[in-house]
């Protein structure tokens, strides 16, 4: 076995470029993503930018990014166009890593580059929020949207409010109109720090609205994350130790809607991603980006994943490939998932076929189990809205998008599958124990109506689902037929 080297600027090449993008996030997903970007804009673009690194929480992964001269390598697995992909690519467009609860006044001092242009973030779903205990003197306030009014205050204050100093805010956090939320929460903590500014507080305010261009975005990329099952092949491969491999899918998009104060061809000659042949979609608005995501990947795994277990299958991979569920999952995609949406055909045909790759990754074994948690919830989000749009545009039921609510109340009964498998629900407690007790008489009717009408628990402000014209009668059919005949028989009905 060969001797592995330390990974450092001392033993690989390190490119260096002006520090213009800060980054908050040093996790799995933006090393995989954002900065696998960044770096081919660098390569094939006059991009030229390095990015800092900030750490949002104070127990992070700065110390091990530093250790390696923030040096380390993308693993992308997948298909493209039917073949296999297998790409290694040693990234190098950080420049340093900050630890604000260590480091403040450094990190403080970012604001005072002038070359820095841009913010991108990923701090979970949870990191845009408001919490009125911050205060604009912490050392660093605790909160991400916080941290980020109290650096853009000092650039405000460092160039005078200077309209060219403004910066390009681009959150990643997975939730719908990230940037419109983050750019709230900037505006709620000018408002609150109000006796704090002072007499700046007015030309903040105002040079923040005018100067500073917050984008909302959809980010998609699976980033299974370090690959420890495979890390002393892959560090043999690469020749070095590297801490901090990251391995993704090929895929990969980001849509960016334009912020209200700035053209979408700014935004493009600014952040030239889809110049470097990216597939980076620069908008007017991210919205129908974000239902098509929805709809044609997230919709048809929450359906495809209870009946698919409950036919004898675990892996996404081979349930795509089975004779019967991949027509299944065919019919659910195509003919009746994609009929609720608005883009244009083809870009909708293009898409979906993306997801079948996808789905079909020979690198990844997608356990359908992990994607049966809280089903319900995702049902409600993914398919339920587009169950409404087809029953109002073609006058009937789409018979997959039933089928899969069906499978989903018979996992949550749980015991065991044909092959002995157990059938562990994982959900709310209390929606967990609403399909037990509607299951223990074994009355389908019960069983169908009383999910249906779980409006309170379920299906909020869907309301009672027994008011969807004969949802409640195709329920009990699936629900009958899956009893009696199996699953595997109920979807071959489905399909003629």
């Amino acid at each position: 076995m060969a001797q592995l080297k330390n990974l450092n600027k001392q033993t690989a090449p390190k490119s260096v470029a002006p520090e213009r993008i800060i980054q908050f996030g040093e996790g799995n997903f933006l090393r995989a993503f954002v900065d696998w970007i960044i770096w081919h804009m660098n390569q094939r673009t006059d991009f030229n930018a390095s990015v800092v690194v900030v750490q949002p929480i104070e127990v992070g992964m700065t110390d091990v990014l530093n250790g390696q001269d923030c040096l380390y390598h993308v693993n992308l697995q997948g298909l493209e166009n039917g073949k296999p992909v297998d790409s290694m690519t040693r990234i190098d467009c950080i420049s340093r890593a900050l630890n604000p609860y260590r480091q403040f006044q450094a990190f403080m001092l970012l604001a005072e580059q002038p070359e820095m242009r841009f913010v991108i973030s990923n701090t979970t779903e949870a990191g845009i929020a408001f919490d009125p205990a911050c205060r604009l003197n912490d050392s660093p306030a605790s909160s991400f949207p916080a941290k980020l009014t109290q650096f853009l205050y000092r650039r405000f204050c460092a160039f005078g409010g200077h309209p060219e100093r403004g910066m390009i805010i681009i959150p990643c956090e997975l939730i719908f109109l990230n940037g419109h939320h983050l750019r709230k929460c900037v505006l709620e903590y000018i408002d609150l720090w109000k006796e704090d500014l002072g007499t700046d507080y007015a030309a903040f305010r105002e040079w923040f609205e005018k100067y500073n261009y917050v984008c909302a975005t959809l980010v998609d990329r699976i980033v299974p994350g370090y690959p420890k099952k495979d890390i002393v092949e892959i560090q043999q491969r690469i020749s070095y130790e590297d801490k901090m491999v990251v391995r993704g899918e090929a895929f990969h998009l980001w849509v960016m809607e334009r912020p209200q104060n700035m053209t979408t061809e700014d935004l493009r000659k600014e952040f030239p991603a889809e110049k470097a042949g990216l597939n980076v979609l620069i908008t007017d608005s991210e919205a129908p980006y974000h239902e098509r995501k929805v709809t044609l990947l997230n919709g048809p795994h929450t359906v495809l994943s209870p009946v698919a277990f409950l036919s004898g299958v675990d892996i996404v991979r081979d349930a795509c490939q089975h004779p019967v569920l991949g027509r299944f999952i065919h019919k659910v995609q195509y003919e009746e998932l994609m009929q609720t949406l608005n883009l244009p055909k083809e870009e909708l045909l293009e898409f979906a076929a993306h997801v079948l790759e996808r789905f079909e990754n020979p690198y990844v074994d997608h356990q359908l189990t992990s994607i049966m948690l809280n089903s319900f919830s995702k049902y409600k989000t993914r398919v339920l809205p587009g169950m409404k749009i087809y029953l109002e545009r073609n006058g009937r039921l789409p018979e997959g998008l039933a089928l899969g609510l069906a499978a989903i109340i018979t996992y949550y009964k749980g015991g065991v599958r044909n092959d002995g498998t157990p059938i562990r629900p994982d959900d709310d407690p209390q929606i967990v124990e609403l399909v037990n007790k509607l299951w223990q008489n074994e009355d389908l009717t019960e069983v169908a109506r009383g999910v249906l009408g779980a409006h309170e628990l379920v299906w909020k402000e869907h309301g009672d689902l027994n008011e969807i014209c004969g949802l409640t009668q195709l329920l009990i059919h699936f629900l009958k037929m899956i009893q009696e005949k199996g699953m595997l028989e109920t979807v071959k009905s489905v399909l003629k």
